[in-house]
């Protein structure tokens, strides 16, 4: 069987770090947009740009193939240069055997993994990409919710 193929961008915003956060997806299916967001009231921004991602691919009602768009160097980084496998295989350690931080969020990811091929592509934040700026306007109204 073939494989929809979705695009989906994805932005988390945080007002301080900690602080209240929001996130935002945008999935993207022969031109037709859904958009998922939510919030929390207290967060960091790696919490928000992951949780992006984790929703926008809990989103997808089948199995899909998934281009991931990001402006987070951290989530890209983890899965295009094999990051989250040593980490996975070390016990959620880091090279310099630091205890790695989102584990629960990391194993989100790799379970929506399990149903979804999914490509994971840096965009440049805050410049001329409208998806992703659209993104980080709706992540940001978000978080506002929480702030006085």
């Amino acid at each position: 069987m073939i494989k929809k193929e979705v695009e989906i961008y994805t932005d988390g915003a945080c007002t301080g770090n900690p602080g209240a956060g929001g996130y935002c997806a945008i999935l993207i299916y022969k031109g037709v947009e859904k958009i998922v967001s939510g919030s929390e009231e207290s967060t960091t921004n790696n919490r928000m740009e992951l949780l992006s991602a984790i929703m926008g691919l809990k989103a997808l009602k089948e199995s899909c193939k998934v281009k991931l768009y990001s402006d987070s160097q951290y989530l890209v980084d983890a899965f295009n240069k094999g990051w989250i496998f040593e980490w996975q295989m070390k016990g959620w350690r880091t090279a310099s055997k630091s205890e790695v931080k989102n584990v629960d969020l990391w194993e989100a990811i790799l379970e929506q993994m399990q149903k979804h091929e999914v490509e994971f592509i840096k965009v440049k934040g805050h410049a001329d990409n409208e998806y992703n700026n659209r993104c980080d306007k709706i992540a940001r109204e978000e978080y506002k919710k929480y702030v006085n």
